[in-house]
C-alpha cells in the first residue's frame, strides 16, 4: 500500500502524499516544537518539512523507513532555523501604571511559546524506540521545552531523536550525516546539561483531585487578586517568566511582589481555563471601563506536588492559537 503511495505520489498526485504524510503530520510537529521551543515556528517549519518532503520524494530510496526519512528532513529544517539569526527579539515592559520589582536575572530564551494540549492528541502517542529515556508527557512539559533551548542545536537534536523518541544512535547519526561516535558524545554533554534542569517532584496527574485543588485554588487568588492567597500556593523557589520580556523571577517573596504591583495597580481579571504542554493554563481577561474584558496573556502553570513551582505568561497573540477568543462581553 505504502509503495503504490510513493509511486503515485511521485507522479504528482497530491492526494497520496497527503495519505503518505498525514499519519505523521503532528508528531513531526511536536518534534519541531520541541527543537525550535516556539508553536509559531515549529508550524512554520513543519511546512518547509513537507514542502521539501515532496520535491524530494524522488531522492527517498526507501534504505530507512517513510517516518525515520521525515524526521530527518524535519531535524535539519530545524537546525537551520536554530543557526539562523532570526528568531524572535526581546520586548520591554510596556504596562501602564505598573512598576515591576527588580527581576531576579533576564533571561535569554525569549522566543518561548505555549504548545496547545488540543494539537497533542496522537502526537505523543507515538512509536518508541526501546532506548527513550523520557515519559511523553514529561518532554513536552514547559519545563523540559525551555532546558532543551539552552543546548547547543547539535546536542539539541541528538537527545530528543534517541532520548524522547529512542531512534538508535546508527541512524541518528545518518539523520545528521555523522559518525556514531559523534551521536554518542553529543548525547552525554546534553543529558549531563538536562540532568541538572530536572525537577525534583513530580506534578499531580492531569485532572486528578490534587490538581483541580490547586488550579481552583490559583484562579480564585487571581480573580479575587488575593497576593496572600496566590503566595501560600507557591513553591519557595518559585519561578515566573513573561516571554518574549526577559524579566524573570525566583523566589516566592518577589514573585508575590510582582503579583501584588499588578493587583496594586487596579487591574482586575477574568480566567478562562485551557491546556497548554500538558499543563493548566488560562486565557487571562482584563477588565476595561466599559465591562467589556480584553485578553491580555496567556498563563501556564507548572506544579509541584500540591504546589505551584513555575508561572510563564505569554503574550495575547498566543489566545487564538489555543481558541480562546480576544475578549469577553461584559
Amino acid at each position: 500500500m505504502e509503495t503504490d503511495l510513493i509511486s503515485r505520489a511521485r507522479a504528482g498526485d497530491d492526494d497520496a502524499f497527503q495519505a503518505l504524510t498525514e499519519p505523521h503530520r503532528r508528531e513531526l510537529q511536536v518534534h519541531c516544537y520541541r527543537m525550535l521551543g516556539s508553536f509559531q515556528d515549529a508550524e512554520d517549519a513543519l511546512q518547509d518539512t513537507l514542502v521539501s518532503a515532496w520535491r524530494g520524494l524522488g531522492g527517498f530510496d526507501g534504505r530507512a523507513s517513510l517516518r525515520t526519512w521525515l524526521y530527518r528532513i524535519a531535524t535539519n529544517r530545524c537546525l537551520s532555523t536554530l543557526r539562523s539569526a532570526g528568531r524572535r527579539p526581546a520586548t520591554v515592559w510596556d504596562i501602564p501604571g505598573v512598576e515591576p520589582p527588580e527581576p531576579t536575572r533576564l533571561g535569554e530564551i525569549v522566543w518561548l511559546e505555549p504548545y496547545p494540549d488540543a494539537l497533542l492528541d496522537g502526537a505523543i502517542q507515538v512509536p518508541l524506540g526501546p532506548e527513550a529515556r523520557y515519559e511523553q508527557a514529561e518532554s513536552i512539559s514547559l519545563a523540559f521545552v525551555t532546558a532543551l533551548q539552552a543546548l547547543p542545536p547539535r546536542q539539541l537534536a541528538v537527545l530528543i531523536l534517541r532520548d524522547v523518541l529512542g531512534f538508535p544512535a546508527s541512524e541518528v547519526a545518518g539523520m545528521l550525516d555523522t559518525t556514531v561516535d559523534s551521536v554518542k558524545s553529543a548525547l552525554k554533554r546534553a543529558r549531563a546539561t538536562l540532568r541538572r534542569n530536572r525537577s525534583p517532584e513530580p506534578p499531580p496527574a492531569v485532572a486528578s483531585p490534587a490538581e483541580n485543588e490547586v488550579v481552583a485554588a490559583f484562579v480564585r487568588a487571581w480573580e479575587t487578586a488575593d497576593v496572600d492567597a496566590l503566595v501560600a500556593l507557591l513553591t519557595d523557589d518559585v519561578f515566573m517568566s513573561m516571554p518574549p520580556l526577559p524579566l524573570e523571577y525566583q523566589g516566592r517573596d518577589v514573585v508575590g511582589r510582582f503579583c501584588g504591583a499588578i493587583f496594586d495597580a487596579g487591574r482586575r481579571f477574568a480566567l478562562v481555563p485551557t491546556r497548554a504542554n500538558g499543563q493548566p493554563a488560562f486565557g487571562a481577561y482584563l477588565a476595561g471601563p466599559s465591562g467589556v474584558r480584553h485578553g491580555t496573556g496567556l498563563y501556564v502553570l507548572t506544579l509541584a506536588g500540591d504546589r505551584i513551582s513555575a508561572m510563564t505568561r505569554f503574550e495575547n497573540s498566543m489566545l487564538s492559537a489555543f481558541g480562546l477568543p480576544r475578549s469577553l462581553p461584559s
